[in-house]
């Protein structure tokens, strides 16, 4: 359990995430994932990471419990912390990095593939934002690196999800594969990947995030002001403590894979 990584084809890391049961990380999760994803991209070796996760789903975001069970903000600004570390380190990486999506791909998993620079998928993924349920805000920046922007705002808004085909069809997902074929799939980009010169590899990566048109960091930031004002509010507790009781079938879904962690 946790954040392992392995080396199964020549130049290709594999960094693979496993907090059961649906993959909501706590706190220390978040910066063991952001240290492992740094460590793969600085070996010279490497150049490409595949990230991946076991069990039902890719990433479940935040361990809720965590938060509910922490007295005051402690924990709070430990996950904003810890996630944007973790996506940040995705973006920065210093080769690029293959998101193997499978499950549900919710909260902090958008932010993690939003800054991929490739997702290939299973045919069962699906990807949302269930925020405003949760009593939080944040990584509307990742979702509108996915889809359109009217379509981010409707997603956001409405704590509805996107299939896997949707996102293919919008030309954010690579591929759509049957879910027993989704490790392959994903390796077998990233071996392509591999099989560029690894200094001019590095250089590609840097250019490209040089020329994107949002920093996602700081764009990430200031949505994350917003949460903690919630939070400051009171707004954010009285939505979580009931979360599930009337958001819609997304957030009864997951108030249920929530429960099962306590």
């Amino acid at each position: 359990m946790g954040v392992s990584t392995s080396a199964p084809d020549k130049g290709v890391a594999v960094v693979t995430v496993d907090f059961p049961p649906v993959n909501a990380l706590p706190v220390r999760g978040w910066y063991d994932l952001a240290a492992a994803i740094r460590a793969a991209g600085a070996d010279p070796e490497v150049r490409c990471v595949v990230l991946t996760a076991e069990g039902r789903g890719f990433n479940a975001g935040v361990d809720i419990k965590e938060l509910q069970r922490t007295a005051g903000h402690e924990a709070l600004l430990g996950a904003n912390r810890g996630c944007y570390e973790a996506f940040a380190a995705v973006y920065e990486c210093e080769v690029p990095v293959v998101a193997a999506v499978h499950g549900f791909c919710l909260g902090g998993g958008i932010g993690l593939v939003g800054n991929a620079d490739a997702i290939v998928a299973s045919e069962d993924a699906t990807f949302g934002l269930p925020e405003l349920d949760r009593g939080a805000l944040g990584a509307a920046t990742h979702l509108a690196r996915l889809v359109p922007q009217h379509l981010m705002r409707t997603l956001y808004y409405t704590s509805r999800t996107a299939t896997a085909e949707e996102l293919h069809r919008h030309g954010s997902v690579w591929r759509v594969v049957p879910r027993e074929a989704l490790r392959d799939a994903a390796r077998e980009l990233a071996r392509e990947i591999a099989e560029k010169d690894g200094h001019l590899i590095r250089l590609a990566k840097a250019a490209i995030n040089g020329i994107d048109p949002v920093d996602v960091r700081r764009s990430y930031r200031f949505e994350q002001g917003f949460t903690f004002e919630a939070n400051l509010s009171g707004v954010a507790d009285r939505v979580r403590d009931t979360f599930g009781g009337g958001g819609g079938a997304t957030a009864g879904t997951f108030d249920t894979q929530q429960e099962e962690q306590a």
